[in-house]
């Protein structure tokens, strides 16, 4: 089914190629009800307006698209990470004091990691104790190897994040393959892709997980629902005047291209890595091992999850003072992708090994 496309600005947002199931946990209202509860009490929102923008990122909602068939207090605990993280991305990178700090924005990362890792680390900021709060829950039903695949996750994701704070503050437009590289990073799928076995109760054997096709679906998933959530959030973006770095932004720069051309051609470089995504899953997946497929369903879940929640979410499509409620209206979706060109997208090294013809 196709949809009227939305538009932004004048611009033409194409409907979403995504050809994979639906799916929601059954518990899905109970665990929001206990997080909402959760962020209230967890100290780390400084106003009622923070703590109302964080409820209205709806992630009990996001991760129970991801890992329908999670336990709840393992999916509760995700989700809390997943509500973390954007209260933290809202107050401390995207648009907080430090968005142009690279400096003091390292220095709180080195210590928000340490207390993602170790339950003894000490630090002022009001995202510590919730985070370590979230950790031992972690810690509580997971074996260390899971945790520590987070834990290293994470890592990524705040380099990832430091990148981009460190080109807003030099007033840098990253070219396309360096934007997709850092994209990867800061876009925070390393940890919310990790959370999968967390939720699921999945422990891939390393010798499967770390097998060049199965991180380059894991890098393809990432990068999918990143340039994405660059489409939902574009109208807020636009509407704010807070577009800066995003795959439209980068290839009306690369291409020297308006924006109207410049959304046509991150279309089509999204879905051809969805087809090349879709492409090797298909040829892994017949001998992957039962919690190995688990995790490649997941991938396949957050990546059709990723869009219904974020076409939906106040934290993209609105930006008034107070959110309002999560839109219901009837989603459509492309019935094919724009542009199905084989072979390594180009002018993007970085990720050209996703196409090798030997991945295994």
């Amino acid at each position: 089914m196709t949809s009227p496309a939305t538009r932004v600005s004048g611009v033409e947002l194409p409907p979403v190629f995504c050809p994979f199931e639906s799916a929601i946990h059954p518990r899905v209202r109970q665990v929001e009800k206990r997080a909402v509860k959760w962020i209230g009490d967890s100290g780390m929102c400084a106003s009622e307006r923070e703590r109302a923008w964080a409820v209205a990122t709806h992630s009990a909602d996001f991760f129970a698209r991801f890992a329908p068939v999670a336990e709840e207090e393992r999916l509760l605990a995700a989700a809390l990470w997943v509500y973390w993280g954007f209260a933290f991305d809202d107050a401390r990178c995207d648009s907080g004091p430090l968005s142009s700090r690279p400096a003091q924005f390292n220095a709180l990362a080195g210590q928000v990691q340490r207390a993602c890792e170790t339950d003894s680390a000490v630090g002022a900021d009001r995202f510590v104790g919730a985070l370590q709060d979230i950790m031992r829950r972690f810690r509580g039903f997971a074996p260390p190897t899971q945790v520590s695949r987070f834990a290293h996750a994470h890592r990524a994701w705040l380099s990832g994040v430091a990148w981009q704070i460190g080109n807003q503050a030099a007033g840098r437009m990253p070219g396309l393959d360096d934007f997709l590289t850092m994209r990867l990073l800061s876009s925070g799928g390393e940890p919310t892709f990790a959370l999968l076995e967390l939720a699921t109760g999945a422990q891939v054997p390393d010798r499967e997980l770390h097998r060049p096709a199965v991180r380059a679906l894991t890098e393809m998933a990432i990068l999918v629902a990143a340039l994405d959530n660059d489409g939902h959030s574009l109208r807020k973006e636009l509407g704010g005047g807070e577009a800066d770095q995003n795959v439209y932004t980068v290839l009306m720069q690369e291409l020297s291209c308006p924006l109207e051309d410049a959304v046509r051609a991150g279309t089509g470089l999204r879905d051809r890595v969805l087809l090349r995504f879709m492409e090797l899953h298909d040829r892994v997946r017949p001998t992957a091992g039962e919690d190995l497929r688990t995790y490649l369903g997941g991938l396949m879940y957050g990546i059709r999850g990723n869009n219904e929640w974020g076409l939906r979410v106040p934290r993209y499509i609105r930006s008034g003072y107070w959110p309002d409620e999560m839109d219901d209206t009837l989603l459509t979706w492309a019935d094919e992708p724009s542009d199905t060109r084989p072979g390594p997208v180009e002018g993007a090294p970085a990720i050209a090994w996703w196409w090798d013809a030997d991945l295994s």
